[in-house]
């Protein structure tokens, strides 16, 4: 049976304010063992809805989640998820983030970014059209975070948290998708100057294009596009790393560049 709309608006604003209050909350799915990833998304919708109307936030672009057959056994799951991007994430190349005030059990993923030029409209869209679509691609850090306890997440919960989303630090180079073998480009993760994870882009669905294709043809499933202008986040490339303050991180993607970040 379909969550209430009122249970939907009480998980909506617990993860608001466990957001705004720095703290952590039991798993959703614990709490309802019956609940399914349209709930999910339903939470998603209104949690999103608070941060832009309480907090001024606009969407500037969406995320792709559980890309990597590892994290799909984990949560059990077969498919990855989707959250949004808001204006109030981002930070540039060799940005501060306070992790220690702002964020409650924070981890590190690098990724690629699409900029589109074009709207993108599902179903039916297919890798040729993101090429054609995409403006640029460019190197990021996904600085995740739950308000889930502990990380114990099911996929359900990751949902509802707009898919563990914290912030974005995007690289300062901007490179034509065409230009760059974004299946086999591969890609180094280094903490304090220690060389922690590599990976390659065939991580993200087999290649970040497909990810995007994904995420299209899904989002088209809700009447919802991806629009010219936006940044798609296109899923991790290697594993995630857990932060502490006094960290400097850096990714290198080969043929696209470098993005780096201190945790404070």
């Amino acid at each position: 049976m379909a969550m209430t709309n009122e249970k939907i608006e009480k998980y909506a604003n617990e993860l608001y304010e466990a957001l705004k209050g720095n703290y952590s909350i039991d798993p959703i799915s614990s709490r309802e063992p019956e609940s399914t990833i349209e709930d999910a998304y339903a939470i998603q919708h209104h949690f999103l809805a608070r941060r832009m109307q309480d907090d001024g936030s606009r969407i500037i672009g969406k995320k792709i989640g559980v890309t990597s057959k590892v994290v799909m056994d984990m949560l059990g799951v077969h498919q990855p998820d989707f959250g949004y991007l808001l204006s109030d994430m981002i930070y540039s190349d060799g940005d501060e983030i306070n992790v220690s005030d702002k964020m409650i059990q924070p981890k590190a993923e690098g990724e690629i970014a699409f900029v589109l030029k074009e709207d993108l409209m599902g179903p039916g869209v297919t890798a040729a059209d993101v090429l054609r679509a995409t403006k640029f691609v460019m190197p990021c850090f996904e600085i995740v975070d739950s308000r889930i306890k502990d990380w114990k997440i099911k996929i359900q919960d990751t949902v509802a948290d707009n898919a563990s989303c914290g912030y974005i630090v995007f690289g300062g180079n901007a490179v034509d998708p065409r230009d760059v073998d974004l299946t086999t480009c591969g890609i180094t993760l280094e903490c304090n100057g220690e060389l922690l994870h590599t990976g390659a882009g065939a991580a993200a669905l087999g290649s970040p294009v497909n990810a995007v294709v994904w995420l299209a043809n899904k989002l088209g499933s809700f009447g919802v596009g991806l629009k010219a202008g936006e940044v798609i986040l296109s899923g991790a490339l290697c594993a995630m790393v857990t932060i502490k303050p006094g960290d400097n991180m850096t990714i290198n993607i080969g043929g696209i560049g470098s993005a780096s970040c201190r945790f404070v």
